[in-house]
């Protein structure tokens, strides 16, 4: 048995709370974060073992095709991606910042994940949708060479669907901002 993650992101409230009941009763999953964000929309997020995941993910994905706006389920996820969901990373200093903003909310955490197995960096927070109008983005921290390549290989990970916004890494960002992020 692997450990996985899965998410489902619908248009309609209606259709999103309805698809994350199917996904509990379709498999053994546990809910991350099931809730409404900006503008309207409705994520859930699962966790548990990876067939489960998909089957759970698959299940919500196929009852409402036409609000469906994005899914995806990854395997083993990167261990940093659990404490950055909830805001709970505990990141002492910042090297380089990292920031990578998506379109949607689906799309941030598995560039999260592919940027966190890409280099030695640190996830600070993944802002899935909450108060953003439907964008996401999360912060990363390292060395610079590293948040560099971490957030080249996200972008591109994302840029296929085209859910891919803007991107920025800064070296050595100045205390007073590291000070807000953190």
């Amino acid at each position: 048995m692997s450990k996985a993650i899965g998410m489902v992101e619908f248009k309609t409230v209606a259709s999103g709370i309805t698809a994350a009941d199917a996904m509990v009763k379709t498999s053994e999953v546990e809910i991350v974060e099931a809730q409404t964000v900006c503008p309207g929309k409705y994520i859930a997020i699962v966790s548990g073992d990876l067939s489960a995941v998909k089957a759970a993910v698959d299940a919500a994905s196929t009852q409402y095709p036409e609000h469906l706006i994005d899914n995806f389920v990854l395997g083993n996820p990167h261990d940093d991606i659990f404490p950055a969901i909830y805001g709970a990373t505990n990141v002492e200093k910042i090297s380089a910042l990292g920031i990578l903003e998506t379109y949607d909310a689906a799309s941030i955490i598995v560039a999260a994940d592919v940027a966190a197995k890409t280099a030695i960096v640190d996830l600070i927070e993944l802002r899935i949708a909450k108060g953003m109008c439907g964008k996401s983005y999360m912060l990363i921290t390292g060395e610079v060479s590293a948040v560099a390549a971490a957030i080249e290989k996200a972008k591109a990970s994302i840029a296929e669907k085209g859910m891919f916004l803007d991107s920025s890494v800064i070296a050595h960002p100045d205390s007073q901002m590291v000070k807000s992020i953190l």
